[in-house]
């Protein structure tokens, strides 16, 4: 995780140890949110795929960068209306995560 956390500082231009526990917090949201949509029927499975670190990364700079303005569909500025593209994870960073389910 601590290579993870590193490339995510780069990714969005972070240095420093100030912003770690956000970080992480975030890049085990993401973790989740991709579990969740690959095994969406198995509870059981914890472990992060290798080839969705870069998905899970994207997924964390996406939160962390929500926290200002960034991932906006729409905004007017005296009102301060912001419209986000979902309230939630949006589904195109999803789109790439085939869910694995199985047969009864």
């Amino acid at each position: 995780m601590e290579d993870t956390l590193d490339k995510l500082k780069v990714l969005i231009g972070l240095s420093g140890y100030d912003q770690d526990e956000l970080l992480t917090a975030l890049l085990l949201l993401g973790e989740q949110k991709i579990l969740d949509r690959l095994y969406p029927f198995d509870d059981t499975m914890t472990s992060l795929p290798s080839r969705y670190v870069s998905k899970q990364m994207e997924i964390a700079a996406w939160l962390y960068n929500k926290r200002g303005a960034e991932g906006q569909v729409a905004h007017s500025e005296n009102g301060i209306n912001r419209t986000y593209e979902s309230a939630d994870i949006p589904e195109s960073l999803l789109a790439g995560i085939t869910p694995k389910v199985g047969v009864l």
